[in-house]
């Protein structure tokens, strides 16, 4: 009697505590039995998230997930009710999601609902984000040198397909960012831009940079341009400046050469003329000396003597 009594409690116990679920999953035809039900306790899963969960799917005609594949997510971790919240509102847009994929993104850290959502509903993000760069415009230069400073928005939907393994927003961001600044560079002046900014967006949507990140773009509209400085002037002044200091350099070298050059002359002339001097200097010696040793003189004489003897001769 106290065996039976004490069996006949526990099942009552048992009945106490399962069997408004079992009758909740019974009314609306999930298929949970209530031996299932125990069962998930002993595996330390929670019925009662099981069962709300696996009605939740039933009644929004998701028949084909099972009771076993919700009870896997469950036990690594998952959150069971906001997949499956994921998944009646990507059914209920028409957006193609299966159990699998939503899981998937789940256990891989990502919001699946929210992703839905912005899958529904696209997101619009600022370029550059203020709050985490600190900078208000995005700043290019065009060919004419002019500096355009440029803020964009960007609406961004949520790819579903490579949420897991995606690149994040920030990515997104910064690669519009670089299109931005590239397709400012490549218009030939300021004005094109200024008179038909979609130049920018057209240029920056071609480019597909969207590919391998966890958005799809929608649009990148251009919310604000200003006209920066004009660095190529600046830059040609610098320039002009720069040849300025080396013509006065190659000048300046020129000029000390002249002055080196004319230095070395006047050295070269002084030599010269020392040289000059000394030559002089030694005419009067030379002549002294030829006139005591030259042969020419003494036979200029005796011709004299003789020439005196024969007039004397002839008288």
């Amino acid at each position: 009697m106290i065996v039976a009594a004490a069996g006949v409690i526990g099942v009552l116990l048992l009945l106490a505590r399962y069997l408004s679920l079992w009758l909740q999953a019974y009314v609306t035809g999930t298929g949970i039995k209530l031996l299932t039900l125990f069962l998930m306790s002993l595996r330390k899963v929670n019925p009662e998230v099981i069962v709300r969960s696996k009605v939740m799917a039933v009644q929004a005609g998701l028949t084909t997930i099972s009771t076993n594949a919700i009870e896997a997510q469950y036990l690594a971790g998952g959150d069971v009710p906001r997949i499956m919240l994921a998944l009646i509102s990507a059914q209920r847009a028409n957006i193609a999601l299966d159990w699998d994929t939503a899981a998937a993104i789940d256990l891989a850290g990502r919001d699946i609902l929210e992703a839905v959502q912005i899958s529904v509903n696209p997101k619009v993000i600022n370029c550059p984000i203020q709050e985490s760069e600190g900078l208000s415009t995005l700043d290019g230069f065009a060919k004419d040198g002019i500096q355009l400073k440029v803020r964009a928005l960007v609406t961004v939907r949520t790819n579903l397909l490579q949420l897991v393994g995606g690149a994040t927003e920030a990515t997104v961001i910064a690669r519009v960012g670089q299109g931005i600044i590239s397709a400012i560079g490549a218009c030939g002046s300021y004005r094109e831009i200024l008179a038909d900014p979609g130049i920018i967006s057209r240029q920056v949507l071609a480019q597909g940079l969207d590919s391998q990140t966890s958005f799809e773009i929608v649009s990148i509209d251009i919310a604000d341009i200003d006209i920066g400085d004009n660095i190529g002037a600046r830059l040609q002044l610098d320039q002009a400046n720069a040849d300025i200091r080396i013509a006065l350099a190659f000048s300046e070298k020129r000029r000390a050469m002249a002055v080196a050059r004319q230095q070395e002359m006047v050295a070269l002339t002084k030599e010269h003329e020392a040289q000059l001097v000394l030559e002089e200097s030694k005419i009067p010696s030379a002549v002294a000396f030829a006139f005591r040793d030259n042969p020419l003189r003494s036979s200029r004489v005796r011709g004299k003597e003789k020439r005196s003897y024969t007039n004397q001769s002839r008288i």
